[in-house]
């Protein structure tokens, strides 16, 4: 699986469940996130991301997330705030041996302190990994 630029794009977006008219939020943004990766998302959603000042609800949130960044748990609670019911977050996560990667533990550890569950993880592009993060039904 390869997310760079050319068709590649397309599955990724597929594998993220990403489709035309979805609004994607994405937090976490800095200057060493995957441009690529974010074109490819807009070009999914047939749209622009948009950020946390966005104001209305959103069908998925991108969380571009450090081990520096601070704490995990209150980031996801935060992620929470726009996401419609059924919603996902995709928590982008440097994969390891990268700077700033994330021990998958504290994924495991902060999801369900933060009410939510890690369905599965997938490269999403050369230097990060997304780890899909949903509300239990049951809650």
């Amino acid at each position: 699986m390869n997310a760079t630029a050319g068709g590649a794009d397309v599955r990724i977006s597929d594998r993220m469940g990403l489709r035309p008219g979805m609004t994607v939020q994405e937090l976490g943004w800095d200057e060493d996130v995957d441009d690529e990766l974010r074109v490819a998302i807009e070009d999914a959603i047939d749209a622009d991301l948009v950020d946390g000042d966005h104001g209305d609800v959103v069908d998925a949130v991108m969380l571009w997330w450090r081990k520096a960044d601070g704490d995990l748990v209150d980031a996801l609670v935060d992620s929470l705030t726009d996401l419609v019911g059924g919603g996902a977050i995709w928590l982008l996560t440097p994969k390891i041996g990268r700077p700033g990667a994330v021990d998958p533990a504290e994924i495991t550890e902060a999801a369900p302190v933060a009410g939510l569950s890690t369905t599965t993880t997938i490269p999403a592009c050369q230097d990060w990994t997304a780890t899909r993060l949903v509300a239990p039904k049951t809650r």
